[in-house]
């Protein structure tokens, strides 16, 4: 299993497939290598480009070094855009979409940039996030990671029939062994989950072509989000990705993202 080491000395597993210009996948919240749609995904871009799917610090093969910041996070990124020669594309979604975007801001080597459904609350199109974050957090310090995973699935909207019948689910033991990985997606996304607008100068620092996506069937409040990503930053377009949820099939973005990449 091949590692780099971010700046805290904290291995992070990565694998590599594929030949041509460098391209970094981000997961989103709960969501590794050997669990998610980056693997599907990573076998159709391959076709066009290098690409590098990792484990995120706590999952899977990768270290979680404490304490977490999300500057642990984007400097994990910043490791794998080392090992990638020094440039690379990223894509990242929903809280991976949120810690691309603070990766862009933060460090070089990005060149363009990617997001499907960062799940900002911009507006009043739905109920700000306000205490169920802090509920996660105290739920993984405590070890409880069944209810932090509840809170967490509550709040995205998981009607609570489903979130019963996941405990009985093969994939159940699976999300517990990474649900206390849950608060570093907090920590990237709480702060604009508010129903507040994004501040004009918010990633102020991003200057490189960025696409912003939402899918057609998502709710409004979603595809206001990245509409507003896209409206702060200073070179990004909007797209919305027809036909597709939150869940985006990976036959259904990876031309999206092979048109915008090349």
């Amino acid at each position: 299993m091949p590692t780099v080491i971010s700046k805290d000395g904290t291995p992070i597993a990565f694998e590599r497939s594929g030949s041509g210009p460098a391209l970094i996948l981000v997961d989103g919240a709960l969501c590794y290598r050997a669990f998610g749609p980056m693997p599907q995904l990573a076998a159709l871009l391959a076709r066009d480009f290098t690409v590098y799917t990792y484990d995120r610090r706590g999952r899977g093969e990768s270290g979680c070094t404490a304490p977490f910041a999300v500057e642990r996070e984007v400097e994990d990124i910043a490791a794998l855009l080392q090992e990638a020669g020094g440039a690379a594309c990223v894509y990242g979604i929903s809280s991976g979409a949120a810690l691309a975007l603070e990766a862009a801001n933060r460090i070089p080597g990005i060149r363009k940039l990617a997001l499907y459904e960062a799940p900002f609350i911009v507006d009043g199109s739905r109920p700000p996030v306000l205490s169920t974050w802090d509920e996660i957090d105290q739920a993984v310090a405590a070890d409880r990671r069944a209810d932090a995973l509840k809170h967490f699935m509550k709040m995205v909207g998981m009607p609570a029939i489903l979130i019963a019948l996941m405990r009985v689910m093969p994939a159940w033991s699976k999300l517990k062994a990474v649900a206390h990985t849950l608060p570093h997606d907090g920590a990237v996304m709480r702060r604009h989950m508010r129903g507040e607008p994004l501040p004009p100068g918010q990633w102020s620092g991003i200057s490189v072509p960025t696409l912003s996506v939402a899918g057609g069937k998502s709710p409004q409040w979603m595809r206001n989000a990245m509409q507003a990503v896209a409206g702060v930053l200073r070179s990004a377009r909007y797209h919305t990705l027809e036909g597709q949820n939150h869940m985006v099939k990976p036959k259904a973005i990876a031309p999206v993202l092979v048109e915008f990449f090349q």
